[in-house]
């Protein structure tokens, strides 16, 4: 029982002195599964066949390595496959952001050529069509438009709707 302790605190001496070296040398996943698997399965090998521990301790030490590498390996798969993910996911927003920006100076450029043609335009021509409900003296109806809104010029009145709803009134 006395070799068994002693043999189990000299793996776990290796595996935590091995451990805090990987720890600053970036080692693979899969080496240091490999080099922990087959410490813990030596161990292990050793301590259940009796008859010949050195056996045992081979034997275990190299299904511990087999499979301490492949549990590792998928380790570093997954790794892999998420900073894949992470790039990509920067990448397309990297570039959803630049043609945004494309976009927005496009915008800017020809709003500023419809800008120059209205304004090289006659300033004193009347305005080819006015709004049915507009004040007198209000924008026409064609430049509201080409904004992007149309005119509510009976806004804030509750008693006053648009031109083609019905005026609901509360009963209360």
């Amino acid at each position: 029982m006395k070799k068994v302790s002693l043999l189990l605190a000299f793996v776990l001496f290796l595996t935590t002195a091995f451990h805090g070296f990987a720890q600053d040398r970036k080692v693979s996943s899969s080496a240091k599964g490999a080099v922990l698997g087959g410490l813990g399965g030596a161990a292990a090998g050793a301590i259940i066949n009796k008859k010949n521990r050195v056996v045992g301790g081979a034997v275990g030490g190299a299904a511990g390595a087999g499979l301490g590498y492949s549990i590792g390996r998928t380790a570093d798969n997954k790794r892999r496959a998420e900073a894949a993910r992470v790039a990509a996911a920067r990448r397309a927003e990297a570039n959803r952001q630049a043609s945004y920006r494309s976009g927005i100076a496009q915008g800017k450029a020809s709003a500023a050529r419809a800008n120059a043609a209205t304004m090289a335009a006659a300033p004193a021509a009347a305005p080819a069509m006015m709004s049915s409900f507009a004040a007198p003296n209000a924008a026409p109806a064609a430049y509201a438009m080409s904004s992007g809104y149309l005119p509510n010029e009976a806004y804030g009145k509750r008693e006053a709707a648009y031109p083609t709803s019905e005026v609901r009134r509360k009963s209360w």
